[in-house]
């Protein structure tokens, strides 16, 4: 008990350090929050569940083009619909076998189908969705008895971050909280103190506040595979009682923390496009409020009333009357307010299209319109995927690579592959990917390719031997590979090589038969010569 209570003092104290580290930005979710995207704006104000949410929003710009940028990275960086990775082995020589090639294909089949049974295409919508608006997404992954995998998108509010000297995160503490039935249900009646015991008693559905401690252990036994000595720690603790719930371990970090764009000289969290628009996105709510009022002051004006000769008050409903003195000219009329709000319309225009801009609105819009060919659809992908390119460069290393090395380990632990053949079980496999986004940036090699030939056609036609230059097999397989041709409708190096030989057969038996039957033509033809000399 004194062991695990230097457990949970030490942890409680690094969770201190960290909690103080992110206060700073805090206040900074908060207003992104209220602004872009209400319904997670629970960061340092606390509303109750059904609570609105609204009250400072009085335009939409900001959240719609958040949700499009979104939506867009999902489908573009892994779109359930079609092919977003790959798996290629690092021997060269082992991506042109048959059987090998054969495996890895198994191998992606069974991880597509494990994406597509769990809840992975909800729950990456939410942290795209972390990503643009508060700068830092965190995702969970655990395996699942039902479904072999299980995905979970924690709110930035949650969790407090630290990174590695390589700048990757290697700590994550998720503060929580769960009924007490559930907390007893989970760690069970001998490991809960008597508080939470009291309150799962007499109220279970009452919410208990846990901690999950998730970091890289710097000391272990790596002789022993209990789960106390696994390379990263999981702790659950409870910050009432100062105690330790469970200790246990993952084989691999089993969480996700990308960062949309992140500062050298800070440690932990990222800034997003909410941030940069953010000046142009309270401004836009402040104006849109004024334009409203401004609104209603000409559809429903101030009215000159005069002081005296009225009984009634003043009826301003549709089809109110009101009664004056007559023979007076007294009347009533509307105060004149000047109706040319053009200057503030035109500035409320270009706030939102700074705000388009930081989300990346105008370059996801672009479209096949009918009159365009199809060089300038090209050209204008290329357009897309170069200002996204910085962007899809850290999610791969921060995202997609930790996505899926972590989701085929738990499934190989699950033995859920085939056994890998024997001559290849020791060899590495490395992640390709080969989503919408990263393969419109590989384009340009392909088209660089073709235009190498347009030109390369003038000079073959005076000199053929400047084709010796030209790789062709390469070409091919290097097309191929950025055009993410599938593995089943393509030939191996092995079986092309017996192509070429039975090719090269025929073709030597054809040139023997079509010698022969001039032979035998030419034989025909000086037969009656030789007649003729012998008479």
């Amino acid at each position: 008990m004194a062991e695990i209570d230097k457990t949970a003092h030490l942890l409680m104290k690094r969770f201190g350090s960290l909690e103080s580290q992110r206060a700073t930005w805090e206040s900074h979710w908060q207003e992104i929050g209220d602004y872009v995207v209400t319904r997670k704006a629970d960061i340092t104000k606390k509303r109750s569940p059904g609570d609105k949410n609204t009250e400072l929003m009085f335009d939409t710009t900001a959240p719609l083009a958040a949700e499009l940028l979104s939506a867009s990275l999902h489908g573009m960086l892994t779109n359930m619909s079609t092919k977003w990775f790959s798996l290629n082995f690092r021997d060269r020589e082992l991506n042109g076998n048959d059987e090998a090639r054969e495996w890895l294909g198994s191998v992606e089949e069974v991880m597509y189908q494990a994406f597509a049974r769990s809840n992975f295409a909800e729950q990456i919508h939410e942290l795209y969705h972390d990503l643009i608006t508060f700068g830092t997404g965190v995702l969970f992954i655990e395996r699942d008895d039902d479904f072999q995998i299980r995905f979970s998108a924690r709110h930035i509010s949650e969790c407090y971050v630290s990174e590695d000297d390589n700048g990757r995160v290697d700590t994550v503490f998720r503060k929580f909280k769960m009924p007490a039935r559930a907390v007893v249900n989970k760690f069970g009646v001998t490991n809960v103190s008597q508080k939470i015991l009291k309150r799962e008693q007499e109220n279970p559905y009452e919410m208990v506040t846990l901690i999950h401690a998730v970091f890289k252990r710097d000391e272990r036994d790596i002789t022993k595979i209990d789960a106390g000595n696994k390379p990263v720690a999981s702790v659950y603790l409870d910050p009432e009682a100062k105690a330790v719930l469970s200790e246990s371990g993952f084989d691999e970090f089993p969480y996700c923390v990308p960062r949309f764009l992140k500062s050298s000289y800070e440690v932990g969290y990222g800034r997003s496009p909410s941030m940069v628009a953010l000046p142009d996105i309270k401004m836009i709510n402040v104006m849109s409020q004024v334009t409203i009022r401004a609104a209603q002051k000409q559809v429903d004006p101030p009215l000159l009333v005069p002081d005296d000769g009225f009984v009634l008050p003043v009826r301003t409903v549709p089809g109110g009357l009101n009664f004056y003195r007559s023979g007076t000219r007294d009347r009533i009329e509307p105060l004149n307010i000047g109706a040319n709000n053009v200057l503030g319309l035109n500035m409320e225009e270009q706030r939102r299209k700074a705000i388009q801009a930081a989300f990346y609105v105008d370059q996801l819009l672009l479209g096949q319109g009918p009159q365009m060919t199809a060089t300038e659809v090209v050209q204008r992908t290329e357009e897309k995927m170069r200002m996204l390119g910085p962007v899809l460069g850290r999610l791969q290393f921060e995202l997609l690579q930790p996505l899926i090395t972590r989701t085929y380990n738990l499934l190989s632990r699950q033995k859920a592959f085939e056994a890998a053949p024997e001559f290849m079980r020791e060899s590495d496999i490395e992640i390709e990917y080969v989503s919408p986004l990263a393969k419109a940036q590989r384009q340009g090699d392909v088209q660089s390719m073709m235009r190498f030939l347009e030109m390369l056609s003038p000079f073959a036609q005076i000199d053929p031997g400047v084709l010796d230059f030209l790789d062709v097999d390469g070409m091919a397989k290097e097309m191929i590979k950025v055009l993410s041709i599938p593995a089943t409708v393509v030939k191996g190096d092995e079986e092309v090589a017996e192509v070429r030989e039975q090719r090269q057969a025929q073709q030597q038996k054809q040139a023997e038969q079509q010698e022969m039957m001039q032979t035998a033509e030419a034989a025909g033809n000086a037969a009656p010569m030789i007649k003729a000399v012998q008479q």
